[in-house]
């Protein structure tokens, strides 16, 4: 244990300062929930971040990481975006309320926002699709991606220009 140098007081008291705070970081916040597999099928163009309207306990599960947005879409009725079979596991510490899993959530967005993905959306024949669910200022954001489905050998291109960059890099560093 390292003591810190004492210091004298005018009056000539000793006096012994305290031991250093420990380097512990803060408790870490909510993770990001990622759709790995959006990026796979699709080929996105747009990324739009837009609000999650939830109820009772969700927050909490949302914190805690336990979203899937594997298979989630999103859809545009009477000029508002839905968040259709996203699941969101029931909190276990809940009360009586607990709202189902898999049941259609509102996004907030601006109305100039909306309309401007519903007419991408319906003009090109693109897909919105939930990219990733995070925290932001204490509240649930979920970013949209506005995409078009890749076929299989667009996924198999896509693979292997990756397979090449990693030996090229592993060619680089030295490393076999």
């Amino acid at each position: 244990m390292r003591l810190h140098p004492r210091r004298v007081l005018p009056e000539g008291n000793l006096v012994v300062c305290m031991a250093k705070k420990s380097d512990k970081k803060d408790p870490q916040g909510p993770a990001t929930i990622q759709n790995r597999k959006a990026r796979h099928d699709y080929e996105i163009f747009d990324t739009y971040e837009a609000g999650l309207v939830l109820v009772g306990s969700e927050v909490k599960s949302c914190y805690l990481g336990r979203v899937n947005l594997t298979d989630a879409y999103c859809r545009i009725l009477n000029s508002e975006v839905w968040l259709i079979s996203a699941d969101i596991e029931p909190y276990a510490h809940s009360s009586v309320y607990t709202p189902e899993r898999r049941r259609d959530r509102k996004l907030l967005m601006h109305r100039k926002e909306i309309t401007l993905l519903d007419r991408k959306a319906q003009e090109k024949g693109l897909s919105i699709i939930p990219l990733k669910v995070y925290f932001k200022n204490g509240r649930v954001k979920v970013e949209i991606g506005l995409g078009r489905g890749k076929k299989m050998y667009d996924k198999r291109d896509a693979i292997q220009e990756r397979e090449t960059k990693r030996e090229l890099e592993r060619a680089r560093s030295g490393k076999f």
